[in-house]
């Protein structure tokens, strides 16, 4: 193979094994990529090129030492800047932490070093991970590779883009209401959800405690699945972390590709579907059920009531938490500083130059909701509505092994399009958010390209809680069923970008 940034993460496994290539070439490739074409993409906002190759020059001298490696040893990836990197700037998107240089690794980031990978930078995404497109940088929007007028989603546009635009074969991306899944799907690449405390959360920048999950993302669902086991498990420095095996996610999706699927149970969301949705995206998520029947599944319908609350439960119990989140960059304890005299105006004058719009929308919408005379009116009852829906889930998931729907209602919109119309950027998410609410796992992969527009539509797919694997095993088979059809993944028809000048 001569252009190795085209290479799936298993592809790349198999042939630092085999000797056919090195790390320091893979790394040096997608480098070069990045160099080529991130001035148009601007999907990192961080390149650690000396860090990176150092990684794999190692890995390469210990191969050829005949040192006993992980799986993903020498397998270049980018991290969204919302993971803490020793030595290496984290600004979660916000120019608040400009310049900010940790001095310690997330638990994520120090196991991608422990597995030998080499981090090729950070990735961009929206300010503090709050936005659907990536446009609520600090820092500039990130652009679509398949279209780079369009939006690449977000908050992990950045992650998103640089796998869709060949920069890296693997990154990192956090999902609170779909920020990892809905990038995928707008940007025809593979992203997923765990269980809520599957992967640590100890070093991620918090934006909704009881929400957010770290993930894999990825242009395969087994490439994925590699990733995820590399970031699993417990750790004691997460409260939230969950004290079990990491899911058999490989196993499941190697499984999958050969699955007979006779016997499963598909269950189509109803309330997940109709008024808002592109008729093209609707038109590639009949054509992908079509495809699970043919395997053998059973698709029956389902019904989630309490799913049409879940957006407003949603935007009353993220604001909230986040403006708990927050409250410690004041100029005092972390974050820049606008000296203005005394302690309180200095703060105020620092977080209001510091925090973007969507950021203060998002801490003035929670303070009012958990202050005094209004907690129980709308913080308590979204609360409440977020019980409804987990039993919701429960019960619909007694009627089917795993439950799916359009990822996304509609293909990626244009920059600017909805920049000033932050509903229409919320609905965005619809589709995506009852899983954060109730912690289930979920995924997104690529459905095809709508017929309107020609760019790229999402399905979805998830499964209870702890039953990670069960989505890679259906995922897997959904994937190769439509790579058949397309003549291979999706993801690597994206169309070629004109290099910078």
């Amino acid at each position: 193979m001569t252009d190795w940034t085209r290479a799936t993460a298993a592809q790349m496994v198999a042939a630092l094994k085999a000797g056919d290539v090195t790390s320091v070439e893979l790394t040096q490739a997608h480098l070069d990529r990045i160099a080529a074409v991130d001035t148009d993409v601007h999907a990192f906002l961080h390149i650690d090129a000396e860090g990176a190759l150092a990684t794999a020059r190692a890995v390469d001298a210990a191969r050829a030492a005949g040192e006993e490696l992980p799986e993903l040893a020498g397998v270049p990836i980018a991290v969204k800047d919302i993971l803490v990197t020793e030595g290496m700037p984290t600004t979660a998107g916000s120019t608040i932490l400009e310049g900010w240089v940790p001095q310690y690794d997330a638990t994520v980031t120090r196991k991608l070093r422990e597995a030998r990978m080499p981090i090729l930078g950070k990735t961009n995404m929206d300010e503090f991970a709050m936005g659907s497109s990536t446009e609520h940088s600090g820092f500039g929007a990130t652009h679509n590779p398949w279209d780079l007028d369009r939006i690449p989603g977000g908050s992990g546009g950045g992650s998103a883009a640089s796998l869709a635009a060949f920069e890296a074969p693997l990154a990192i991306g956090s999902d609170t209401g779909g920020s990892i899944r809905q990038p995928a799907s707008v940007t025809a690449t593979v992203g997923v959800k765990p269980t809520y405390g599957g992967v640590s959360r100890y070093g991620a920048i918090a934006l909704a405690s009881s929400l957010d999950q770290l993930g894999p993302c990825a242009r395969t669902v087994e490439d994925a699945a590699l990733l995820h086991e590399v970031m699993g498990g417990h750790d004691p420095m997460d409260a939230t972390s969950l004290n079990e095996p990491v899911p058999s996610c490989v196993a499941a999706a190697r499984e999958g590709r050969e699955a007979d699927l006779t016997g499963v149970r598909i269950g189509v969301i109803k309330e997940l579907s109709g008024d808002g949705y592109q008729p093209g995206v609707e038109q590639r998520f009949e054509e992908s059920l079509d495809k699970l029947k043919a395997l053998g599944a059973e698709i029956v319908e389902v019904s989630c009531p309490s799913f049409e609350y879940a957006l407003a439960a949603y935007y009353l119990i993220l604001p909230s938490e986040a403006s708990s989140n927050l409250a410690k960059f004041d100029s005092v304890r972390f974050g820049k500083r606008v000296e203005k005299g005394n302690v309180e105006r200095t703060m105020s004058a620092t977080r209001a130059e510091g925090f973007g719009d969507e950021v203060k929308r998002r801490i003035i919408l929670g303070t009012y909701a958990l202050s005094a005379g209004y907690y129980d009116a709308y913080y308590g009852s979204a609360q409440k509505v977020r019980t409804l829906i987990q039993r919701d889930f429960a019960a619909a998931f007694e009627q089917a092994d795993v439950l799916v729907s359009p990822t996304t209602p509609t293909t990626p919109f244009k920059l600017g399009e909805r920049i000033d119309d932050p509903l229409a950027m919320y609905l965005n998410d619809v589709a995506t958010i009852p899983a954060n609410l109730a912690g289930i796992p979920g995924m997104s992969l690529p459905s095809g390209l709508a017929p309107e527009d020609g760019l790229p539509t999402g399905f979805q797919i998830l499964a209870p809680a702890h039953e990670d694997a069960r989505m890679y095993r259906i995922g897997a088979a959904l994937e190769k069923a439509l790579a058949d059809e397309w003549g291979g993944p999706l993801a690597a028809q994206a169309p070629e970008l004109e290099v910078a000048k």
